[in-house]
């Protein structure tokens, strides 16, 4: 039988744990929390990973991040995922003179930034691109 990791939480961590639990912005911190929080009460890293559906390799690992680097090893970490297409610092000017000239037209807008940036995106990125700029503004 395995030697059980279970991490010491003191009062404060644990309070911590628990409101990252709660209101963690992310599904995925959310469940880090739980992950460190079933672990200090003396479970096994397969029954864990039963409960939070995450293999056991996953629940060592972030038990060990967290014990390396707090409540803050939980965050996923920046650069993850698919970088943006479209570029709000670089590209939200031209793609805004673009949309003025077209006002009607979306498509020709679109196909007007297109030619001049050498991106190519699809008319819904687009959308929610204009949609994000919109909402920004009326904040």
């Amino acid at each position: 039988m395995g030697r059980v990791n279970t991490p010491i939480l003191e009062s404060g961590a644990r309070r911590e744990l628990e409101a990252g639990l709660r209101t963690g912005k992310s599904h995925a911190f959310r469940t880090r929390c739980q992950v460190i929080l079933l672990k200090a009460e003396g479970r096994k890293s397969k029954e864990v990973a039963g409960i939070v559906k995450m293999c056991e390799m996953s629940v060592n690992n972030w038990l060990q991040r967290y014990q390396a680097e707090g409540i803050n090893g939980l965050l996923t970490k920046p650069g993850r995922g698919r970088k943006p297409i479209i570029d709000r610092v670089q590209d939200e000017a031209e793609i805004l003179k673009s949309v003025k000239a077209n006002r009607q037209r979306l498509q020709t807008a679109k196909a007007e930034w297109e030619a001049v940036s050498g991106k190519r995106v699809s008319s819904s990125t687009l959308r929610r691109f204009l949609k994000a700029l919109t909402d920004d503004t009326n904040a």
